[in-house]
């Protein structure tokens, strides 16, 4: 393959992707070292954690508007910077209010790149769900590397300093994206910004019957998402009796699989169709959440966390099928505000398993989650086998 600079473009956001996931999955490993310090219940942290995500994906819409305003290289300079300064201020935080704010602060940050570098991706590559596929790793090659070294760095130092990863990741490509990524044109730099949040249009465009069932979908995918990477190396250790170090590497397992199985399933729905691939996402999630809630022993445990990262890859077909039903001048807001809206309500995940662990015990909490896939899987189902279009 000769190296182009739209593989520069993708390479370089997929970092980026990396380094605003990493400051984000470092907090997950320890929960329960930050419960323990400030008293809280994991529902409190839940309710942080459901915070932090809530402001990612409400800054998907914004981010698109101003990637439209200021261009794409600025508003990712912006996301990285940010994540890398508030990454610094979560490990400072002296009690639990602090810690939620700066929580919130960091996912409003991290939150300007996704929908923007989406975007400015989909502008290089024509065939954009195998592209889709190959950005979204990002996030699970922080998963891989982010919680073993997190929950190592809590047992060497503690919790705070496993907390500055996040800085540690986003520096470097803080300054390799300035330096590599040529300044980018903005596509409406004269419109008045409050013209793009006239509720109208935007009302408009989310009660489209395509984009409306393609939304159902991502925010099942989005809850199971979030409860995952929010509590899976606790429920392993809480519910399975798995020791940290053990549940750490079953989470790093996990994002192994969902970051080799993206690309495969973007170029699958790109080769084949976008609902077959999201069929085999969700049906797997069955599955695989199905495991480890029922199952017993490593094995089961290893088989269930490698097929929830192969349902987690939900996100390169479902995304690319938003892309296909925007038009061109519609992907840069248009695909932030459907973000935001899955990814708002997909962020409860977090507070509700949070919650139902708490309440009821880690089996119904993980049960929930098998219900979730199994409401994707019908969806999908009744959408082709009805023929209803959508």
């Amino acid at each position: 393959m000769n190296w182009q600079y739209r593989h520069t473009v993708l390479g370089l956001c997929t970092l980026a992707f990396f380094a605003t996931m990493a400051a984000r999955l470092a907090i997950s490993p320890v929960v329960p070292d930050i419960t323990a310090e400030f008293g809280v219940s994991n529902a409190a942290v839940g309710a942080a954690l459901a915070g932090m995500w809530a402001a990612y994906a409400c800054m998907q819409f914004p981010s698109g508007v101003l990637g439209d305003r200021f261009g794409e290289r600025r508003v990712v300079l912006a996301a990285v910077g940010l994540t890398a300064v508030t990454s610094v201020l979560l490990a400072l935080s002296p009690t639990f209010p602090a810690f939620l704010a700066f929580a919130v602060a960091l996912g409003t940050g991290a939150g300007l790149h996704y929908s923007v570098a989406t975007t400015f991706i989909s502008k290089q590559f024509p065939n954009v769900g195998r592209a889709i596929g190959v950005h979204v790793t990002g996030g699970p090659l922080a998963g891989l590397l982010v919680p073993v070294a997190a929950a190592a760095i809590a047992v060497r130092a503690n919790w705070r300093a496993a907390l500055l990863l996040g800085t540690v990741a986003a520096v470097p490509v803080f300054f390799a994206f300035a330096a590599r990524i040529r300044p980018t044109a903005p596509e409406r730099p004269e419109q008045p910004m409050r013209q793009r949040f006239a509720l109208a249009p935007l009302f408009g465009l989310l009660s489209r019957p395509e984009i409306a069932y393609t939304s159902a979908l991502a925010v099942a995918g989005a809850f199971t998402w979030q409860a995952t990477a929010s509590f899976l190396p606790t429920f392993l250790q809480a519910y399975h009796g798995l020791s940290a170090a053990i549940a750490s590497a079953l989470f790093s397992l996990y994002f192994v699989v969902h970051g080799a199985t993206q690309p495969l399933t973007g170029w699958l729905s790109d080769r084949f169709d976008r609902d077959a691939a999201a069929t085999l996402t969700m049906g797997i999630g069955v599955v695989g959440y199905g495991l480890l809630a029922f199952g017993s022993g490593l094995v089961a445990f290893v088989a269930g966390v490698c097929l929830a990262g192969i349902a987690m890859s939900w996100g390169a077909p479902i995304q690319s099928r938003f892309i296909d039903l925007l038009s061109p001048e519609e992907r840069g807001a248009g695909f932030g505000l459907v973000r935001t809206v899955y990814m708002v309500l997909g962020a409860s995940g977090s507070v509700v398993v949070g919650a139902l662990s708490d309440a009821f015990g880690w089996f119904v909490a993980i049960g929930l989650l098998v219900c979730v896939m199994a409401f994707g899987l019908a969806v999908l189902v009744a959408n082709r086998a009805f023929g209803l279009g959508l």
